[in-house]
């Protein structure tokens, strides 16, 4: 599909100097976010998707999808760059990314072509979901908790026993960890049950730098439950979640099968909610699940 091509010169230039007027607070708006450390906003992922669109739609030529297809692809990877990024987070943002620029793209195109007077009204609206996170507007639930339970073939006494060993590393299972290249730790030490007891989990370096590493301390002990704090976090992991609060406990089924919960409270670093609030409650789980594995209960 093409775009019409602007009847008069009057018209084209008018949507140049409006394009460009576009792309100029574009590009304040991504100083802006990055120099206020509001990079993890919604600003990023949705704002800007926003009126990269609709300056390039409402250029007078043909092929818009393509044209915004090309510069969020570009954009993207210029981001990557300068916000010092892996792939993983570029692969997790690229769907809303894009998702939102042709969303736009479409909404301006079939507003424009129906020749509504209320067209350069819709880049407002849509510029207002990406607000959240950025200081304009508020953040939405960032607080959130992630559980995974399992039950094992073996009796709760031997579970405790091994718990008191402390995790190990072992190979990823979980798909969606290794089809995105989820950082996970690579380095484990520590064991204990016991207040004061500390577990490490150390990730390897990148190409951005080190790759740091997650330091958990015993701070309550009960039969069958234990809460851990987060004493440091220098992990790859930091920029997208905050550790809160972690507890593992566990309970007898039968004398043959034990129940195994892990139960981590978190804060998303990551806007708008509506995308990665869910996203990040699926890898996490993936995540704990994969912490239940380092402990050797099968």
């Amino acid at each position: 599909m093409t775009d019409d091509v602007d009847p008069t010169p009057r018209t084209a230039g008018a949507r140049w100097i409006l394009a460009g007027l576009i792309t100029l607070l574009g590009a304040a708006l991504f100083a802006g976010v990055v120099n206020q450390g509001r990079a993890d906003s919604a600003v990023l992922f949705v704002a800007l998707p926003v009126l990269l669109a609709a300056g390039l739609t409402l250029t007078p030529h043909r092929t818009a999808h393509g044209r915004v297809f090309a510069a969020t692809t570009i954009a993207l990877l210029l981001a990557a760059v300068a916000l010092h990024e892996g792939a993983v987070c570029v692969l997790l943002a690229a769907p809303l990314v894009y998702a939102v620029a042709h969303g736009t793209t479409a909404l301006i195109r079939a507003l424009r072509d129906a020749n509504r007077p209320y067209v350069m009204v819709a880049v407002p609206l849509l510029l207002l979901p990406g607000l959240e996170g950025s200081g304009i507007a508020p953040r939405v639930a960032p607080e959130q908790t992630v559980e995974v339970t399992r039950v094992v073939g073996l009796p709760v006494d031997r579970v405790g026993e091994r718990l008191a060993t402390g995790p190990r590393p072992t190979a990823v299972r979980s798909v969606p960890l290794r089809l995105l290249g989820v950082p996970t730790p690579g380095r484990v030490t520590g064991d204990g049950l016991d207040v004061g007891d500390r577990w490490m989990f150390g990730y390897h370096g990148s190409a951005h730098g080190p790759g740091g590493h997650l330091l958990a301390e015993v701070e309550s002990a009960a039969p069958g439950r234990v809460g851990f704090r987060f004493v440091e976090d220098s992990s790859i992991t930091a920029r997208w979640f905050t550790w809160r609060h972690a507890e593992l406990s566990w309970r007898a089924v039968d004398p043959a099968h034990t129940e195994v919960r892990v139960r981590v409270d978190y804060t998303r670093g990551l806007d708008p909610s509506w995308y990665f609030g869910p996203l990040q409650q699926v890898l996490l789980g993936a995540g704990v699940g994969h912490l239940l594995d380092m402990l050797a209960l099968e």
